[in-house]
């Protein structure tokens, strides 16, 4: 943003006193995973989550889910001690609420209990599917800058809102991506690669449908920009866009059709998920 909301620092909208409980959680976890011997790639391949969630939960800027703990438990000879602080954790996740500024915040609340979730991006990778350090290029490229305090924050939040995904019920998602947001290196070669990777392993998540949208497609039926679209739990479905800093949450029934009407054309003409899926095998293989 570039008005003077963008340039504050977030007010933080959780104040229940978890961070600690999350953050020894995660100490813990990577003391134990590097005395075992596994590196966070090793590990995350045993409990179902990318190196980058791993990353996150011993950094304690991501929650550890009770099932996660349950099996490093065991798969890290903890005798226990991880178990044992399931019971607060579900207490914590019960009262956690997430961090965004206050423009945010509404649908941020309406993200974290999403039934579906429809995502169209055409500059950039979508927040929900963003790497540690893809995030961090695109806050530290932002303009105006913004102090590394803010940034942190900033990514810790898109870190957070990232576990709608791994929530259950999952809510059913897909994604729209242009083309060309898998040729733009952002961050330099090696982000670029590694938020390709992590693509690929959101791709084969069971409620998740990723499609490209080709480059050389003439008749695009949106030229009007990015957009979310979701169906939060007892409310209609909703729309969200932002531009130049500037966010709209769309509730009225007639202009979220129209959206919704936009996106169907859109994900017919777009690739298959299998085709997309090979299309960015193959971008990641001429890297």
């Amino acid at each position: 943003m570039t008005d003077e909301r963008e340039r504050r620092p977030e007010t933080p909208a959780e104040a229940d006193g978890t961070t600690g409980l999350f953050t020894a959680l995660g100490k813990m976890l990577k003391r134990l995973r590097e005395r075992k011997g596994l590196t966070q790639k090793e590990f995350g391949q045993l409990v179902g989550y990318g190196p980058d969630a791993i990353s996150a939960m011993e950094r304690g800027v991501r929650l550890i889910r009770p099932e996660v703990l349950e099996q490093a438990d065991v798969l890290l000879d903890a005798g226990g001690m991880l178990k044992d602080a399931i019971p607060e954790v579900r207490e914590a996740m019960g009262r956690v609420r997430t961090r965004h500024p206050e423009w945010y915040r509404s649908y941020a609340a309406l993200e974290a209990e999403a039934r579906e979730l429809h995502i169209y991006a055409n500059h950039g990778v979508p927040g929900l599917l963003q790497t540690v350090d893809y995030a961090r290029a695109v806050f530290s490229r932002r303009r105006p800058l913004l102090d590394e305090e803010t940034i942190d924050k900033r990514i810790t939040d898109r870190l957070a809102r990232q576990q709608v995904l791994d929530k259950w019920p999952a809510p059913m998602c897909s994604f729209v991506l242009e083309e060309v947001i898998l040729d733009r290196p952002i961050g330099g070669r090696s982000v670029q690669k590694a938020q390709l990777q992590h693509l690929l392993r959101i791709s084969d998540l069971r409620n998740v449908e990723m499609q490209v949208m080709p480059t050389a497609i003439a008749d695009h039926p949106n030229m009007d920009g990015g957009f979310n679209l979701l169906t939060p739990k007892r409310h209609p479905q909703v729309a969200y866009t932002e531009v130049q800093g500037y966010p709209r949450l769309i509730t009225d029934p007639e202009e979220v059709r129209t959206i919704v009407d936009r996106y169907g054309i859109m994900r017919a003409m777009a690739l298959a998920p299998s085709e997309s899926r090979a299309l960015i095998e193959k971008k990641l293989g001429e890297l």
